[in-house]
């Protein structure tokens, strides 16, 4: 699940960069991060149900239970993105670090991750919970 997490913030997030960034026009947060579009935002979710429809070929979880935990988790990263923007703005800074150059920073690379993760695991041990 951690692998099924990991990959639908990152496919997410590359959906979401190439499709707001070659059609984008409606701003999401203009505020808190200026370029994020509803369009990236629609593809992200978009990217995300495709992944849990590939990781059904290797998981033993229903397609149903793998759509609803992929969009919520998406959903969760994307506010997590938008939570991490607004506490940059509130201290007036662009990155959150140099370590990685270009990247806004390491918690730009796990923004996302901080709040997805909870939200798969909690669905996971809630919702589905697989009988041993």
């Amino acid at each position: 699940m951690l692998l099924f997490t990991m990959v639908i913030i990152w496919v997410g997030d590359a959906a979401a960069y190439f499709v707001g960034r070659s059609i984008g026009k409606h701003a999401l947060a203009p505020h808190l991060s200026p370029k994020k579009t509803w369009e990236g935002t629609l593809a992200s979710v978009f990217g995300s149900l495709v992944v849990a429809l590939i990781f059904a070929r290797f998981m033993t979880v229903p397609i149903p239970h793998l759509f609803v935990v992929a969009a919520a988790g998406n959903v969760a990263g994307q506010i997590g993105d938008l939570l991490e923007s607004a506490y940059k703005r509130s201290a007036g800074v662009k990155d959150s670090g140099s370590l990685l150059p270009g990247h806004g920073g390491v918690l730009d690379r796990i923004d996302a991750l901080i709040l997805a993760i909870p939200v798969v695991w909690y669905y996971w041990l809630l919702v589905y919970s697989p009988k041993s």
